[in-house]
């Protein structure tokens, strides 16, 4: 890890939902963007704050999310996403992660990160 990587990095990503992106599990009607989604651009923004702060054999994996949806958000709308490193431990990362819809806080909570070594995992 790069002396950078330090408590108070932040990200913010815009995206338009998409059907891809909701509840097709609920059937035909108005979609909604769904829970799974919206952790998963949580940890996406989240990775991308670090990438410029690792080496080039390091990654991060996501271990822990604690997390709420707040708010439904119909598909083709458009969500803020907010994460901010808020403690680090050596290599475990502990954000702050919220969704915003406009004003409405759509979802919220922590997410905790590890930077490994790949080099660890590579077979020889």
């Amino acid at each position: 890890m790069k002396d950078s990587l330090a408590v108070g990095i932040s990200n913010e990503v815009t995206v338009t939902t998409t059907p891809e992106m909701g509840v097709a599990h609920l059937g035909e009607g108005p979609g909604v963007f769904s829970t799974p989604s919206m952790i998963g651009l949580m940890e996406k923004t989240a990775l991308e704050s670090l990438l410029p702060h690792l080496d080039d054999n390091e990654q991060s994996v996501g271990t822990m999310v604690h997390i709420w949806h707040r708010a439904a958000v119909n598909i083709g709308e458009e969500v803020q996403c907010r994460t901010k490193l808020i403690e680090q431990d050596r290599r475990r990362l502990l954000f702050e992660v919220e969704v915003t819809s406009g004003d409405l806080k759509v979802g919220d909570g922590t997410h905790e990160r590890f930077v490994i070594d790949l080099n660890k995992f590579k077979k020889d």
